[in-house]
């Protein structure tokens, strides 16, 4: 795989943005004029489409962002239908996630466009199979990490113990987000500034919780309004 131009998107946890950041950052950099699209190397959950087909919601956002027609390229080599921790999702239908199968797909993907955002699955340690984990992927693929911080209790010790566990697999951070959730934490501006304290790496912005109009709605992508919103907030460093 020749080298790769784009991010890729980390969250201290599951469930704290990482498909609004990511989706973000595609729209964004699309509004500049490059050929942005998205991949994820594993997807754990499905629902079932109007038409009777079987779909992530995050994979939908990456698609419909990246101005893709249904189909027309493979953004995840695993779709697996259990929402549970990727491996164990596997393990269930006799599946093993293979490193190599995903790098493969994501070099398919590195064809058609000149950045990618790669969007991790659930926190950066998350297993891929019984010798691999997600921090070996991003060895492999070597890109610049976007960490995306929930903003909830606990997002100080997350968000540092990543930094460390990436920082360990010498790779490059080139910033976080603070994305807000449902509801605003309390004293979120110095949660935030103890960061920006704590983290010697550029704070990219802070996503404010989405208007109600802009929620996504269960077994839905999120719509093209809101990651307009979220990219409103967030700056790019060069890579």
């Amino acid at each position: 795989m020749t080298k790769l131009t784009g991010y890729f998107v980390v969250g201290t946890d599951t469930e704290v943005g990482k498909t609004l950041i990511s989706g973000a950052l595609i729209l964004k950099l699309r509004k500049q004029g490059k050929q942005a699209i998205g991949f994820k190397p594993v997807a754990a959950g499905t629902y079932q489409s109007a038409n009777g087909d079987l779909l992530n919601e995050d994979l939908e956002t990456l698609r419909i962002v990246s101005q893709l027609a249904p189909g027309q390229l493979n953004l995840c080599p695993y779709v697996l239908d259990m929402p549970v921790a990727p491996h164990l999702a596997a393990a269930n239908t006799g599946t093993t996630l293979d490193l190599d199968t995903i790098i493969r797909a994501l070099s398919e993907v590195q064809k058609h466009s000149d950045c990618i955002i790669v969007e991790g699955a659930g926190g950066f340690l998350i297993p891929l199979n019984e010798h691999e984990d997600l921090g070996n992927f991003a060895q492999q693929i070597d890109l610049p990490i976007i960490l995306v911080v929930g903003m909830k209790l606990g997002c100080i010790n997350h968000a540092l113990l990543t930094q460390e566990a990436i920082k360990a697999r010498g790779l490059k951070i080139a910033g976080w987000v603070a994305n807000s959730l449902s509801s605003e934490m309390p004293l979120l501006k110095e949660n935030i500034a103890t960061l920006q304290k704590k983290m010697d790496v550029p704070f990219l912005g802070l996503i404010p919780s989405l208007p109600k109009a802009l929620l996504k709605l269960n077994n839905n992508p999120y719509s093209i309004e809101a990651l307009d919103f979220a990219a409103q907030h967030i700056q790019i460093m060069s890579n």
